[in-house]
């Protein structure tokens, strides 16, 4: 097929998506959308090619425009003409569950050509079903509860009885449940299936791991939770996955290699910070327990397969142990000096490692890279063991297992002492960190780039072909710069892009209003305390329901400190229950004629959907600028104003003006609605940066109101 041919009937597969949609209005801006991607991904060359076309579609689209509908009919029908497969990366779980429950299979039900779909998730959402055995009932059970062994017993509940257990017997519990539960059929093996979700550290026992997984020599190989998910996944056409994993896969074969297939990023704006959590690295300077166990685990296995060590381990080790606590004794010196206390951070200024620290580094990467060779090279002998005798399989791999239990922690610090001891034309953000809330000082160095265009630039973009990037803020301050600078995008002449503006009509459905407060925003007591006032004259007038966006904790109590008894019963706030609880309440509240408000921090103010009563007035405390504490962030402005640019025009506006644009999008959610959103910072209309971030929101009435104490 040509590629208008291509285009021609991946945007016909569009129109018949539409016009057997029950009640289906035709939205111009939802077919400018998919002509858009139909013409991007026609264009391109998939698979080998001494010179293959690329094409990457940016695409914002506005509230309301039904962008999963335009990029899934569109590619989906595409890579069905062209025998491939679609990979549709999001950042949220609850876009992934409507891609799963909801829109794939109403595509699915149009669409001339039957296509399989799956969800894709990390190997650690499964249970390694070796370890599970291992740890539930009497089985050996080495190194279990490592780094508790003198910890206190709890207080927890079996059966509705509250009693005094130790960690370790409750932990065998819990195994044993699930292992019940794996053997009677009623669990297959992923953590999302179980009723009640485990604690984060039980879990992390009994998950599935690369760094313990000898995979075809297993012997639990064929009843494997996370190969058997594998395996479906490659008979799909059509994956579902997050950007965390795409990332974290890239070369590794997990996923469909991104240059023979079609992508799709959607809440693309997210890219550019999982890019820099991928990228970056830390390593523990206390709790050392682990390198303790680390030769004696080398050595039993080594003599167990009856291979040789060629390198002294346990001088290693040893070696390693006292330099990573004489770095750590430095930085303790260090925030004693510069701080009131132990707890804090302590970043690198200009990403430079301070020459006292050369040395201990130097030593710290060099006894890591001969553990981190021993290990890797023993692993290989273990596995070659089990590949040449398959009845030692089953006792290779609880070797294995025992040798990567140790391998993050290793590879941790061989990452960040390279990262700390590197230095080149752009820094790095490098830190130190020591949190005392346990009781005892637990000090962790890192190091991260600071540029995440230039991570994606080389990694992710690199190896496309034909991609879209979608999301309903991909514009700051009214342009697409911002995005494509963070993403790496900026200059590629394969690089599009389309504002698709929201079928709404802001102008006559919705109203923002800035309180023009006497204090201002920068004096933090007095601005609170006034912005309270102001914000509980606004929830006495709440009739249905409203959400309320705070940029602290601590502004977040002051309010919740200030309510009077009758606002205190109509408040919910992020932290009292979970999540999907705390929603259903307000849903119920609402129903039920009440007035509900919601109090929430920045994680509210994304991909929160309240149509209707839900949410008629939306409160935004104070402009989301980031916390400027964030060592990444200050890393970065110091090495722009060195080089003689402004990270606040550059990097701090703009970053704020994509917040502000989700914040004010949680009001207006379908075309029936009519919202106010209040914002109490004055900055909004006062500033040249106020105003610049004004002109990237939807055009709603806009006016002022002047504060009460005025």
């Amino acid at each position: 097929m040509t590629s208008q041919s291509l285009a021609d009937m991946s945007l016909a597969a569009f129109d018949r998506v539409v016009e057997s949609t029950a009640g289906f209005r035709l939205r111009q801006g939802q077919r400018d959308m998919a002509q858009c991607i139909a013409n991007a991904l026609s264009d391109v060359t998939l698979g080998d090619h001494p010179d293959p076309k690329q094409s990457i579609a940016v695409i914002q689209a506005g509230t309301g425009v039904g962008k999963s509908a335009a990029y899934l009919s569109t590619s989906v029908a595409m890579a069905l003409a062209l025998k491939t497969r679609v990979l549709i990366s999001t950042a949220t779980v609850s876009l992934q569950e409507q891609l799963m429950t909801k829109d794939l299979p109403a595509l699915a039900a149009v669409l001339d050509t039957p296509f399989v779909y799956a969800l894709a998730k990390g190997r650690g959402r499964y249970v390694c079903k070796l370890k599970l055995e291992r740890f539930a009932g009497d089985g050996e059970r080495v190194d279990l509860f490592e780094g508790e062994e003198d910890a206190a017993p709890v207080r927890t509940a079996f059966a509705g009885q509250r009693q005094d257990v130790n960690p370790e017997e409750r932990r065998i519990r819990l195994y044993s449940a699930f292992a019940d539960a794996l053997a009677s059929g009623n669990w297959d093996g992923d953590r999302d299936d179980l009723a009640e979700q485990p604690e984060s550290r039980d879990w992390s026992f009994v998950a599935a791991d690369r760094h313990t997984c000898t995979a075809r020599h297993c012997p639990k190989y064929s009843q494997c939770s996370y190969y058997n998910a594998r395996t479906q996944l490659s008979q799909a056409q059509v994956i579902v996955a997050n950007h965390d994993l795409v990332l974290a896969t890239l070369g590794k074969k997990a996923l469909p290699e991104l240059d023979k297939c079609l992508v799709v990023f959607d809440e693309g704006h997210h890219l550019p910070a999982v890019a820099l959590d991928q990228f970056s690295s830390t390593m523990e300077l206390s709790s050392l327990r682990w390198l303790d166990k680390l030769p004696k685990a080398l050595a039993e296995v080594s003599e167990k397969i009856q291979v040789t060590l060629t390198q002294d381990v346990s001088t290693l080790a040893q070696q390693l142990k006292t330099a990573l606590f004489d770095v750590g004794r430095m930085v303790m010196d260090l925030l004693a000096v510069n701080s009131t206390g132990y707890d804090g951070v302590l970043r690198l200024k200009n990403g430079v490692l301070p020459t006292a620290f050369h040395d201990p580094m130097t030593l710290i990467h060099g006894h890591a890279r001969g553990l981190s060779d021993a290990l890797e090279s023993l692993g290989a002998e273990v596995k070659l063991v089990a590949k040449e005798d398959p009845s030692q399989a089953p006792s290779c791999a609880v070797l294995y297992a025992k040798l990567g239990q140790l391998a993050p922690k290793l590879t941790g610090v061989l990452s960040t002492s390279s990262l700390l001891l590197a230095h080149g034309p752009q820094p790095l953000a490098k830190w130190f960190q020591s949190d005392t809330s346990s009781g005892l000082v637990f000090l962790t160095a890192h190091a991260c780039p600071m540029v995440p265009g230039d991570l994606l630039r080389d990694h992710l973009w690199s190896q496309v072909r034909g991609t879209v990037i979608s999301s309903a803020s991909l514009t700051s301050c009214g342009s697409f710069d911002y995005f494509l600078n963070e993403a790496g995008l900026a200059g590629m002449a394969h690089v599009s892009t389309l504002e698709v503006e929201s079928p709404f009509n802001y102008a006559t459905q919705g109203q923002l209003i800035v309180v023009e407060t006497v204090a201002d925003p920068k004096d933090a007591l007095a601005y609170t305390r006034e912005m309270v006032a102001e914000l509980l004259l606004d929830l006495a007038q709440v009739k249905h329901g409203a959400l309320a966006l705070f940029t602290s904790r601590v502004q977040m109590k002051a309010a919740v400190d200030a309510l009077s008894g009758s606002l205190q019963a109509l408040v919910l706030v992020q932290g009292q229950m979970a999540r999907g609880r705390l929603l259903a309440a307000h849903q119920a509240r609402i129903e039920a004629g009440q007035a509900s408000v919601i109090f929430g921090l920045q994680s509210f103010g994304e991909g929160l959907d309240l149509p209707g009563k839900l949410c008629e007035t939306v409160f935004i405390a104070k402009l989301p600028f980031s916390p400027p504490s964030d060592p990444v962030d200050e890393a970065r402005s110091e090495w722009l104003k060195g080089i003689g640019r402004d990270p606040f025009s550059e990097l701090v506006v703009p970053a704020t003006g994509i917040k502000l644009l989700q914040w004010t999008g949680r009001a207006i959610r379908s075309e029936n609605d009519h919202a106010t959103v209040i914002c109490y910072d004055r900055r909004l209309l006062r500033q040249a940066f106020g105003r610049r971030m004004l002109a990237g929101l939807p055009p709603y009435a806009v006016s002022r109101r002047v504060s009460s104490l005025l």
